[in-house]
């Protein structure tokens, strides 16, 4: 499995379960601990599975229903396109406009360590936002979203979900997040799942993969 083969299988005219299948023989290795690879507890509320780094681009699953969903409004530095594998994932878009009379929000700039840390960084830049509507995307849907765009991730709490993500950084973009006006800088950690968990979790994503293919 590499970027180029899945990002050809998530372009138009692609059969529909072509990800999910090229996807399924990676987590099995995973989950009988033939490749040994650590989910990381994001921030955010679901467990990334970081399949595939190549320069700036990369591949990951996200599985969502493991923790407690959060959405903060958010844009990323890379442009991303989202398989979904299974469940229902929504993405809410946010229009940011410039305001310094009546803002909503301020800019929070994301700088990410290798270490697993992230620290938001207030800016001087205060917005006002204008959320929606959201766009639901099932089991065998793709949505793709540009670099730069202010969004918010919808998944319902109790509800399983998981994606096939394709991400490919951009120069000239930062990863931002929008935060109270008078909000603090601060950091959170990006933590390491244990083997066992991560097996674990991965068993159960793929009984449930398994189950999108048989309908």
């Amino acid at each position: 499995m590499d970027y180029d083969t899945l990002d050809r299988l998530l372009r138009p005219g692609a059969p529909r379960e072509a990800p999910r299948a090229s996807v399924t023989g990676a987590l099995e290795d995973i989950a009988c601990g033939k490749r040994e690879l650590r989910a990381v507890c994001h921030p955010l509320g679901f467990l990334c599975l970081p399949l595939v780094r190549d320069g700036a681009r990369g591949v990951c699953v996200h599985l969502f229903g493991t923790g407690s969903p959060t959405d903060p409004m958010h844009a990323h530095s890379w442009e991303l396109r989202s398989y979904v594998l299974y469940g229902r994932v929504g993405n809410l878009p946010v229009t940011v406009t410039d305001e310094a009379r009546t803002p909503t929000h301020r800019i929070f700039e994301v700088v990410s360590a290798p270490s697993g840390v992230d620290e938001l960084r207030p800016t001087s830049r205060l917005v006002r936002c204008r959320p929606g509507p959201a766009a639901s995307s099932g089991s065998g849907e793709t949505y793709s979203l540009p670099a730069g765009e202010f969004h918010a991730t919808v998944v319902t709490r109790g509800q399983p979900a998981a994606t096939l993500v394709l991400g490919r950084s951009l120069p000239g973009h930062t990863d931002l997040s929008l935060g109270p006006l008078h909000g603090r800088g601060h950091r959170t950690v990006r933590r390491l799942c244990g083997a066992e968990h991560t097996e674990r979790t991965v068993r159960t994503a793929l009984r449930r993969i398994h189950a999108e293919q048989r309908e």
